[in-house]
């Protein structure tokens, strides 16, 4: 069922088309096939009704009640050995029966059981034969006697066959003709019909590859309401767009300044070894003037670009992890990391660290005793895993994806950073999805699916 919902409007069309004029060709030729059939089986029966017809012409009784007939008969075939059309004539008061010398093979008559006036047609089998059978029964005078005498009539059906296998050959190579020039014409009028959709498709890459700001063509009246809509989308969608950036581009720079007045305070620059407090306030500073500079970058961007090159990731997961074990160095929690030296992916290096750092910071908070990241590249895609040993998500994982919903309250933080990750995940493309790990905690999963 998922394959046919994923079906283009155009193969939708066509085979629902097909299939009707198909049923339709094909019930059709079965209508018309019964219908001639019929036809030429009751056209036979009246040529057998004309031979009976003939039959009772030709044939006189004597004084005495016999049958007397011409020693040549007016139909050629009954004088033709097996000519497939024979002749029986019954005189039971008189224990006679009389057949045509076409019918010196045919042996084996079923007894007739007819009243006399009406006329008893059907099909007959005797051996391996199939016959068409004519019959009919008649009182006839001799003298003073009134005598029954039945005629007969068979004809072989191999010839009734081979008429009907010749009109069906006729018909269902016609029908087949026919419906070949209509599916071809079909697919044209579908091509052409569906032309406009083509083209705004078309458009809406165009679009969306910043070669065009709107869409311009002209479109049949049924298309022309979307297209107006979707321009009115793509504005407000840019406006939107640039509103986020002037806001992000704000905040940034009203950051900006406040860090380097903290940076340029003596205490920050201490470089007494000794100094530990003054060191990790440095490096925090530091990070944060990164992720201005980053916010800063985003904010210049007019829209997503694809880039040329893959980064590594082990040296971006190692330093987060470096960072996570200064963190958490007063808990004694165990960062692990699984990454061959290759892993590389398409990411912009901030979006890489704000993902690993936001999910290794949040299985730093609820782990006992372990977190481990695990990143692994195919010709799928890119899987980035983070297991801890913590209490896990519970009953209702994916609440924690929502901005603001924190599962644990008495756990620092503001309920924004798994948000923050879904976000970055779903702007390239990828899905994220919790559950529990193999430590029996909680585990972030996140699949990013190579295009191609």
């Amino acid at each position: 069922m998922s394959r046919l919902n994923n079906l283009s409007i155009r193969l939708r069309l066509h085979l629902g088309a097909s299939v009707v004029l198909l049923a339709f060709f094909c019930v059709t030729g079965w209508a018309v096939q019964g219908i001639y059939s019929q036809h030429l089986r009751d056209s036979h029966f009246a040529r057998l009704q004309s031979a009976v017809y003939l039959l009772i012409a030709m044939t006189e009784l004597s004084p005495q009640g016999r049958l007397e007939l011409p020693k040549q008969l007016a139909e050629p075939l009954f004088s033709i050995p097996n000519s497939g059309l024979y002749a029986f004539i019954e005189n039971p008061d008189k224990t006679e029966q009389w057949a045509s010398p076409s019918a010196a093979q045919v042996k084996n008559l079923p007894p007739l059981a007819l009243a006399t006036g009406v006329w008893q047609q059907e099909a007959l089998r005797l051996g391996k034969r199939d016959f068409l059978q004519t019959a009919y029964q008649v009182r006839w005078l001799a003298g003073q006697t009134a005598q029954t005498i039945r005629f007969r009539v068979l004809e072989d059906q191999q010839y009734f066959q081979a008429q009907l296998e010749q009109f069906q050959r006729a018909l269902w190579g016609g029908l087949a003709a026919a419906a070949v020039c209509l599916l071809l014409a079909q697919a044209l009028i579908l091509r052409w019909g569906l032309a406009p959709l083509r083209r705004l498709e078309i458009e809406l890459a165009a679009i969306e590859e910043g070669e065009q700001a709107q869409v311009a063509g002209a479109y049949p009246r049924e298309l022309a309401p979307l297209a107006g809509r979707l321009n009115r989308l793509v504005e407000q969608e840019r406006a939107r767009q640039q509103r986020y950036r002037e806001a992000l581009a704000d905040l940034a720079h009203s950051l900006k300044t406040p860090l380097a007045i903290l940076r340029a305070e003596p205490i920050l620059r201490s470089e007494s070894s000794g100094d530990d407090y003054a060191q990790r306030v440095n490096e925090q500073v530091t990070r944060m003037d990164h992720i201005v500079q980053h916010q800063l970058n985003r904010a210049a961007l007019r829209g997503s670009v694809e880039l040329a090159a893959a980064i590594l990731l082990k040296p971006i997961a190692e330093r987060v992890l470096a960072a996570m074990q200064k963190v958490y160095a007063g808990r004694g929690l165990t960062f692990t990391l699984d990454c061959a030296d290759n892993v590389a992916w398409p990411l912009d290096e901030g979006d890489a660290f704000e993902v690993l750092g936001n999910v290794l910071d949040n299985a730093g908070k609820f782990a006992q005793h372990k977190v481990a990241l695990s990143l692994r590249s195919s010709d799928m895609g890119l899987l980035i895993i983070v297991a801890d040993d913590g209490p896990g998500f519970g009953a209702e994982p994916e609440r924690a994806l929502q901005r603001g919903i924190r599962l644990d309250e008495h756990v620092a933080g503001q309920g924004i950073g798994l948000a923050v990750v879904t976000d970055i995940v779903h702007a390239y493309g990828g899905t994220i999805h919790l559950g529990r790990s193999t430590l029996n905690g909680a585990e972030v999963r996140i699949v990013f699916d190579r295009r191609v």
